[in-house]
């Protein structure tokens, strides 16, 4: 049985041979590490072991959790499931990072109810890259209005585009949507200054996202294990 740091170890393993794989830089992909439904005894485990920036996909659970280890001041948390504008108060007064953000409502609250003694808070747009119905997030060809918009909130910082692309797709599929993200990505990264981050590329495909310019991965299972 593998330990937290152990796991830890191999995912940066698996990055570092992706991105000289690429031919990309050593540290230019970030891991985020995926807490959800994990107790804050395995976040502290990861957390020893080095890891800084972790991920949570739901709201009150992430609120909790980011209470009990408040004294850790240098933990990064960043909400990525999906969110109501009913919660976007706690959001915004707890978390570093919202990477779940698709429509105009909840950004403007997340605006409108940052706290003035905190930074701007750091977004990513949700991008529904394969047009699923069951999945959030915007499409492509709305993504210029939306930033147009968006840069006129003040209390937000627009730092790039997140996506969840299909499950199990065919080879062909997957590099597809991922060369289309890409493309996405680096029409804005070149214009906006702040512009710098690409999540994309979980446990099963980190390798394939990191080829197609992923500035970020969201790893749980293969940190933290299977989910409850």
């Amino acid at each position: 049985m593998q330990t937290i740091a152990e796991r830890l170890k191999s995912a940066h393993l698996r990055m570092e041979q992706a991105t000289a794989n690429a031919h990309r830089p050593l540290n230019s992909v970030e891991l985020l590490a995926v807490s959800k439904t994990k107790p804050v005894s395995q976040i502290t485990q990861a957390y020893e072991a080095g890891q800084r920036k972790f991920g949570e996909n739901y709201v009150q659970e992430g609120v909790e959790k980011i209470q009990h280890l408040r004294h850790l001041d240098d933990i990064e948390w960043h909400l990525i499931g999906p969110l109501q504008s009913n919660k976007t108060k706690v959001v915004a007064e707890h978390f570093h990072w919202v990477q779940s953000v698709d429509r105009l409502k909840i950004a403007r609250r997340l605006n409108e109810q940052r706290p003035s003694d905190m930074p701007p808070l750091n977004i990513c747009i949700q991008i529904n890259i394969d047009d699923e119905q069951t999945k959030s997030g915007l499409a492509p060809a709305d993504v210029p209005a939306f930033i147009d918009e968006l840069t006129a909130l003040e209390n937000l910082r627009l730092r790039g585009l997140m996506a969840i692309p299909k499950a199990r797709p065919s080879k062909e599929e997957q590099i597809h949507s991922l060369q289309q993200l890409e493309e996405l990505f680096t029409r804005y990264h070149t214009n906006l200054s702040d512009f710098d981050t690409l999540s994309v590329g979980m446990s099963d495909d980190l390798e394939q996202a990191i080829e197609c310019g992923s500035t970020m991965v969201r790893i749980g299972t293969a940190i933290f294990g299977s989910r409850n």
